[in-house]
Order: C-alpha cells, then structure tokens, then sequence
C-alpha cells in the first residue's frame, strides 16, 4: 500500500529516529515502514523514552500486489507511532517483541491465529484464538481465506488447551468456565491452589470470537462504523468514535466543531453509565446489596435520559462518518445538566457509604493488588493502569477538541488493589459528570455533520480514543477502490487481561470475582 497523500508533513520522530509520515491532524499519529533491525530498535527506543505498546496486527496485502505485513502501535510523549515491517514470502516472521513488551505476547499469538505470521522465537506459542477449529492453511485474514466453519458444522471439539501444570503437595486444580454461573461472556480460568490460597491463574479465551475484523473486509468504509460500535457493546461510543476518527484522517476530511463537543458528551455519558454499573456490581459482590440496588437505580434513570437525548441507552448508531447522527435540542441538554447536579449528589452520598462501610473496605482493601512497578513492567493501562500510578489517559495527555479546553482532572491512585480502583472510579465519575456540564453549556452553534469524500488513492487513518476502560484504539486500511484491506480495533482488555493472572497470586479463590470484577475486561473487544 502506498503511504497516505495529502498535505501533512513527512518528519522524523525524535524518540525513534524514524521518519514518519503525519496521519492526522486532530491527534498526533505517525505512520512508516521499517526494517527488520528498525523494527526491534524502535522498540527498544520505545521503551528508553518511557512509552508504551498500544498493540500489533498483521495485514495481508497480497490482493494489492504487496505481502504479509506486521504493524506496531506504540505511544510515546510526541504521540502515537505505528510502524510496519514488509515479511518474507517465504517465512512470513518478524522479531519477537515480547521479551521488550510483556503484553506482545498474546497479540503475537493472535496475529499467528489470524493471519498465519509468527513471532521468531517466542516462548508461548500456543494457539490462542484458535480452539483447534480452523481447519486448512489459510488463516482467516487471508485475503483469499475460505470459511472456517465446517469443522465445527461438523461436530469436532475444539482441542485441549495445554494448561501449565503446578506441582507439588497439597496443589489441585479448580477450573472455571468457559461457561459461567451468571450472565456474563466465556472465558476459562484455570487456579491451581492449595487450600484456598491461589498459586497460579491461567486464562483461555477467544470463546467470543465473531469474526469481526475479517468482516470489516466485506463492508465499505462508511458502512463500518456499525459495526465498530458493536465490538464491544459497553463501548460502543468509544469504538464508533475512534473508527471515525481513522476514515476521517484516512480521507481528510475535516468535521465541525459541534461535533466533537456532541461526541465527547456521550463518551462521557459512557463512562458514568459504566462507572455507576461497577460500583453496584462491586458493592454487591463484597456483600454490600445495598450499594447494588441504589447504583443500578441510578443507571436506570442514566440510560433512560440517554436514550430520549441520543436515540439509544447506549447510544449506539449516534456518532457516525463525519459526525453525529443526532443533536439534543437546548431543552434536553438542560435536563442533561439538572441529572447530572442530582446524580452527583447522590454518588457523593453513596461514596461516604462505601468508604465508612467497614466490611466493605476490608474486602477491598489489599484485595488484588498490582503495584506501580508490575503495572509498568506488565502494561497495566487505563482506569485499573490509573489506580496503580500509571499516569495516562488521552483526554489529558493529548488533548483534542473539547478536551483541549476542559482541563480534565486526572484520577490515579498508587495502591492498585480493589480499592483503589474503586476510588478511581468514584474520581473519574465526579470528574466526568463535571464535564459534561461544562460541555452543555459550551456546545457550540455549527452544523453537527460534514460531507465525506473518498479519494481514488489508497489510505490510511488511525483513531485513538480514551474509552472508560482505556485506550480504543482502530487502525483503517483502504484499498483504491474504496474497500476496507484491514480494519484493527484494539481493546485495553488485552494489555490487562494477562495482569488479573498475577493480581490474583497470594489471594484466596472466593476474592476472585471481586477482584475480576475491579477490572472488568471485555470478552467481546478482546476475542473479535
């Protein structure tokens, strides 16, 4: 694929001595092709600089007349970088860049699952999207892959997933899942334990895998943001924003200003909805119904408003290519601001509750902690990054219209235990109920949608949003014809799913779902 046109600079990257072509012009995102020793210098720069990988996918280009290609997507202080290495016909690998990033390890593992790329010498090469049921060569990201369903059509189990095995006296083993007890997504978690004491958890997922990214191949650009706002239904604002954020850098196009206050008011909204849902989950799981029944009313009255101003409780469908779908007359975002005085009001009450429960606290408190030096050597990120001092969050870091004018306060905590992500949630609720006073009363007049126009040039565009778990992130490929070649979302889960395996060591089996739930990751954004 050819690198993207118009009108932005070509520059070097001082944090990685590469040059990079300038994707967008909302955020700062750099784009470029590398070498096989720049491609494990870059990391290493990476990391020297104190940045961070946001996440790794393959690409085939084959159709085009070019290859299989690996990309990396890392965060530094200048912004965000993501760079490609061209493989080999012949042996389509690229340098491992997990003994540089402990995260890379599951995102080199699902890169091999779906477009048959692999990491040269990794230490974990298990399958891990793959449950034994994709029969034949042709991975599904290949450009020409055929389905994978007939295995499973069928009747063939899926295969046995290699557990690491703790010896020892008194050790057993207490698997959970993949189906669960409540209403929730599949994922195995495998303890080995003694006693009640956890020794060792180790998760298997991709039992929600949905074939999203190889369907984005089959849809034209302005029909996908529908689907990027169903990869994870919790998120759904958070993934139609960014996925905008790429097609509309990928065909500069240039959005009204309205627009991005629109759709920061329901990023917003999102996180509170999310939020208040946590805390009642939380309360509830430490034996606290109290806090359950009070916090899912709260949410209730939330989505309810949601839906009468955006058109849906989650909001879904409402931002669209070029902007928004929907415009809340002067009355609605009155009333908005009215929920906002009163939930707020009553988070602060609820909050007094929960800090001077003492059964509460003592569950909480200590309960799976990662600390400030695990979450960086691990990659913690997002909301659960935050309550381990890992200090980023977009809106603060990067700020783009209306952040840039918002002044958004920043919650971290540096205990990195139940409680504290707790606390981080209770902060970033007050934090964003605030703001989406300040943005009712600043929207500004202008129109709420632009006009897109598609070049007759290949392209490329990246968007990048904090979500309330984190980091949302969609790199777009489109071809000359105008069909998407590759649409990557890339979900927080995955940086912090490997974490929930060391939070939970030195705990006892009945903490974790409390301590699951301070997390709470996607199944859906992870799996695809």
């Amino acid at each position: 694929m050819t690198a993207p046109e118009p009108g932005l600079d070509l520059k070097p990257l001082p944090a990685l001595g590469l040059d990079l072509q300038r994707l967008s012009a909302l955020l700062p995102i750099w784009q470029g092709s590398v070498n096989r020793d720049e491609w494990s210098a870059a990391a290493s720069a990476v990391v020297e600089s104190g940045g961070r990988l946001v996440s790794m996918w393959g690409v085939d280009r084959t159709a085009a007349g070019g290859g299989m290609v690996a990309c990396a997507a890392f965060t530094v202080v200048e912004g965000l970088v993501w760079i490609e290495l061209t493989l080999s016909d012949t042996t389509p690998s690229f340098p491992n860049l997990s003994s540089t990033f402990a995260c890379a390890g599951r995102m080199q593992r699902a890169m091999a699952d779906l477009s048959g790329i692999h990491a040269e010498g990794c230490d974990d090469a298990r399958p891990w999207l793959d449950h034994g049921l994709w029969s034949g060569e042709s991975r599904p990201l290949h450009h020409n892959a055929q389905t994978t369903a007939a295995a499973a059509a069928a009747g063939t189990l899926p295969a046995d997933y290699p557990f690491v095995r703790v010896e020892g006296d008194g050790v057993h083993e207490i698997a959970v899942g993949p189906v669960h007890a409540g209403i929730i997504e599949p994922g195995h978690f495998r303890f080995s334990v003694v006693g009640e004491k956890v020794l060792r958890l180790e998760e298997h997922l991709g039992y929600a895998h949905k074939g999203i990214e190889r369907r984005f191949t089959e849809l034209t650009p302005l029909d996908g943001v529908r689907l990027a706002g169903r990869v994870s239904g919790d998120s759904t604002v958070a993934y139609a924003w960014a996925y905008c954020m790429a097609l509309e850098s990928a065909w500069r196009c240039e959005i009204p200003p309205r627009t991005q206050w629109l759709r920061a008011l329901m990023l917003e909204r999102e996180r509170v909805a999310n939020h208040l849902g946590d805390l009642g989950g939380l309360g509830n799981d430490a034996a606290l119904t109290f806090g359950l029944a009070q916090f899912s009313r709260l949410r209730e009255d939330w989505l309810r408003l949601s839906k009468e101003a955006f058109g849906h409780r989650f909001m879904m469908d409402a931002v669209v290519p070029g902007g928004t779908a929907v415009d809340p007359p002067p009355a609605l975002l009155h009333r908005i601001e009215q929920q906002c005085d009163a939930i707020e009001r009553e988070v602060e009450a609820l909050r007094t509750t929960y800090d001077e429960h003492a059964g509460l606290q003592d569950r909480f408190s200590t309960a799976g902690r990662v600390t400030p030096q695990l979450a960086a050597q691990l990659g913690l990120t997002g909301l659960a990054g935050r309550a381990s001092a890992q200090a980023f969050d977009l809106r603060c870091d990067h700020e783009w219209i209306p952040y840039d004018g918002l002044q958004v306060a920043m919650a971290t905590q540096r205990n990195g235990d139940v409680a504290a992500r707790v606390a981080v949630r209770f902060d970033e609720t007050l934090e964003s109920l605030r703001l989406i006073r300040r943005i009712c009363s600043g929207l500004p007049d202008g129109a709420t949608r632009a006009e897109l126009r598609a070049p007759d040039v290949p392209s490329l565009g990246m968007g990048w949003v904090e979500g309330w778990r984190g980091e949302v992130l969609v790199a777009l490929e489109i071809g000359a014809e105008g069909r998407i070649v590759r649409c990557h979302c890339h979900d927080p889960s995955w940086q912090n799913w490997p974490v929930i395996e060391h939070a939970i060591i030195g705990n006892i089996v009945p903490d974790f779902p409390l301590i699951n739930k301070s997390f709470n990751l996607s199944y859906s954004g992870h799996d695809l």
